[in-house]
């Protein structure tokens, strides 16, 4: 179902831009709201619901893994399309339809980590990676979006991914760390390589 859940968050993602004419009422709903329970989110339904797929979908009212972790990208998103002319998500893998190429969000971040915002940035994502609590990741993947955003040069993020990962850490105790090891190694890795490029440069 991995590839699914990228298929399906691409598809409501870019229902929700509508090509430049983003649907701001959905947008601001899933921005009021972590939960997708909750009335504050009926205004993305009818989008995001219309794009999974009938294994996706609960049947006792509980929302399912794949439904949760579509709409965590979804409100991701809405809170990085906030203000913004530019579509904020995009594939990190070129498509043949993509004219753009996004990067994966802790990718993003690595990019974004200096020296004014490093240690507030790197408190944050060890956050992230040392809980095994989906909702307290997510909430804390919501500030890192939000500190991304604030910064002039913030790339588009592929957030159809991201559905995936969270689809992944809802699965069981192995993907979930397989995941946050990866998300790790994006964020942390890129520093260390470009440190050792810039020093072999000056050599």
């Amino acid at each position: 179902m991995n590839q699914e859940i990228r298929q399906v968050t691409a598809h409501a993602l870019r229902a929700l831009y509508q090509d430049g004419h983003p649907n701001t009422a959905a947008l601001a709903s899933a921005r009021s709201t972590t939960s997708f329970t909750s009335p504050r989110a009926q205004a993305v339904w009818p989008v995001m619901l219309a794009s999974l797929t009938p294994q996706m979908l609960s049947h006792q009212g509980q929302p399912t893994a794949a439904e949760t972790a579509v709409y965590a990208a979804v409100r991701l998103f809405a809170i990085h399309q906030q203000g913004q002319s530019v579509c904020a998500y995009a594939p990190a893998i070129h498509q043949q339809d993509d004219a753009t190429k996004g990067t994966e969000l802790f990718k993003a971040l690595a990019e974004f980590r200096n020296a004014d915002n490093q240690q507030a940035l790197d408190r944050r994502v060890r956050s992230v990676l040392s809980t095994g609590n989906v909702a307290s990741i997510l909430n804390e993947l919501s500030h890192l979006v939000k500190i991304l955003k604030a910064s002039k040069r913030a790339p588009q993020v592929d957030y159809a991914q991201l559905a995936q990962d969270v689809y992944g850490l809802q699965q069981n105790y192995q993907w979930a760390n397989q995941i946050r090891l990866r998300w790790g190694e994006q964020y942390f890795w890129q520093e260390s390589s470009n440190t050792q490029t810039e020093g072999k440069t000056h050599a």
